[in-house]
């Protein structure tokens, strides 16, 4: 039995690796482009679309990520990082995403003066504001770029040690992967783990193993980016799966980049059927032209995962968070007894119901990165 998109749209969620810069709306990128007087290679949607190569397979990882040049040029207000923070922390909400780690490199934000203190905190502010209004607890991962130089990654990291739990929860290596190495960076990793910050990286997608191995034992990444290319070495998987190190899994964009051929050749499914902690994420909902919802409902109808399968992922994805272990356990609870009320064919019944009403009831602390238990 296929189950419909409209029945993933109701489970509750996280989204552990979405991009700000690649997750705006294409209608914001047109208005705040008229407002600011920005040029743009485009003048309406459809033709921002063909532009920036949405939803379409680009071939490589350097090609899609061009796509960034369009929205980086509006993205450089506080007001408009505002905006669209706020309106990323809508759209999840709307598909019942429920908690979320928002990951950006601010120095990309500066081109018109902001400090890089602006940038993070217009962007916690836009996210505290959706969490006001949609009920969404989102975090922020600060990036370092490969590609640029190891001496701005170190200024990243020490951003993410200046706000760390006051909304910023791990610290990333993305950029392109192939040729610029993670150990290049070894200072701001050395730098983040001394302050007991958590540390995700983007490797194995446009690289091989000995990427994933050095993100681990070289620069202690507790989870891991992609990770497409980690079938190639069986010794190393099994670590990963041993030591619980999540794979931050992102179908169709490794389907873009041509990490993988084909969501029927990604190796997500044998990764779930040997245990490894897979996790479903969008990277970047815009330029991939998806949703969290969308990429699970995927992995339904191109990898043949069922109902119990797709339970496993989305908790996977709560274990993953990086979050305080009790809050993340009073959650976990919660989304536990929620998803138990679908069963195998999707029927929901009052358990999830039940769930899915105290889990509007939690209240969540604004820019503190905590949960709140909901009342009993």
């Amino acid at each position: 039995m296929t189950l419909s998109l409209s029945l993933f749209e109701q489970l509750p969620k996280t989204d552990l690796h979405v991009h700000i810069d690649g997750s705006l709306r294409l209608s914001t990128i047109l208005e705040l482009a008229e407002q600011d007087q920005i040029e743009l290679p485009a003048k309406d949607a459809d033709g921002l679309s063909r532009v920036m190569h949405i939803g379409e397979n680009t071939g490589s990882l350097v090609e899609y990520l061009k796509a960034f040049d369009v929205t980086l040029r509006v993205m450089q207000s506080e007001a408009s990082l505002r905006r669209i923070a706020y309106e990323l922390a809508e759209d999840a909400a709307k598909e019942n995403v429920r908690y979320m780690e928002v990951r950006y490199a601010p120095m990309l934000h500066t081109r018109e003066g902001l400090r890089l203190t602006q940038v993070v905190e217009a962007v916690l502010e836009g996210l505290n504001d959706g969490q006001e209004e949609f009920g969404i607890h989102s975090n922020i991962i600060i990036c370092g770029i490969r590609n640029i130089s190891p001496e701005s990654s170190l200024e990243m990291a020490q951003l993410a040690v200046a706000y760390k739990g006051r909304g910023v929860v791990a610290f990333d290596l993305a950029g392109a992967e192939y040729d610029h190495p993670a150990k290049n960076h070894i200072e701001s990793f050395q730098l983040v783990r001394d302050n007991n910050i958590n540390v995700t990286i983007h490797a194995g997608e446009a690289y091989g193993p000995e990427s994933i191995h050095q993100a681990i034992h070289d620069c202690g990444a507790h989870r891991i980016g992609h990770g497409c290319r980690l079938r190639e070495d069986g010794g190393l998987l099994h670590y990963m799966n041993d030591h619980r190190i999540a794979l931050e899994c992102c179908p169709s964009s490794n389907v873009q980049t041509g990490a993988v051929r084909d969501l029927a050749s990604h190796p997500l499914k044998l990764y779930h059927d040997l245990g490894l902690r897979v996790t479903i994420n969008t990277d970047n909902r815009l330029i991939t032209d998806t949703s969290v919802s969308r990429e699970l409902w995927l992995c339904h109808t191109q990898m043949g995962l069922g109902m119990p399968d797709i339970k496993r992922i989305i908790i996977n994805g709560f274990k993953s968070a990086f979050m305080p272990f009790h809050q993340k356990q009073s959650l976990l609870r919660r989304v536990t007894t929620e998803l138990k009320g679908f069963d195998a064919n999707g029927v929901k019944g009052k358990q999830a119901e039940s769930g899915s009403k105290k889990s509007k009831a939690v209240k969540t602390s604004k820019a503190s990165g905590s949960v709140d238990a909901p009342s009993t």
